[in-house]
């Protein structure tokens, strides 16, 4: 295959399908290193085309807890009281600018995410 910048879907999925022959090409070879060439150049497209937003701070949230096995009761040490907790976890409340910089520097989820709207 002839490698080149990804611009249409077909040329996507063609490459695509190259890669699914060449996936486990053994490295420091000729369909290794297409192989390697091929990810870089899928990635750029899908990231193009497909960008995956960040969610939203309350989904953020709940996810690093699941990740973490956290309870309420965790997070409230993290962000105050329990209650507070429910209202926020309910989008009954908005994030303070000290819950946010405590969820980054405690359970280090990105600034990004906590800060988009919700």
């Amino acid at each position: 295959m002839q490698i080149k910048v990804i611009k249409t879907e077909e040329e996507y999925n063609k490459a695509l399908k190259r890669l699914e022959e060449i996936f486990h090409a053994p490295e420091n070879s000729a369909e290794g290193d297409e192989a390697e060439l091929l990810m870089l150049l899928i990635e750029k497209y899908e990231g193009d085309n497909y960008p995956i937003e960040a969610p939203d701070p309350v989904e953020a949230i709940k996810f690093r807890m699941e990740q973490m096995g956290m309870n309420k009761s965790d997070l409230a040490k993290v962000i105050g009281y329990k209650s507070r907790v429910s209202e926020i976890l309910n989008r009954k409340r908005k994030l303070s600018l000290g819950m946010i910089r405590n969820l980054h520097k405690k359970l280090n989820i990105p600034y990004e995410s906590l800060l988009s709207e919700y």
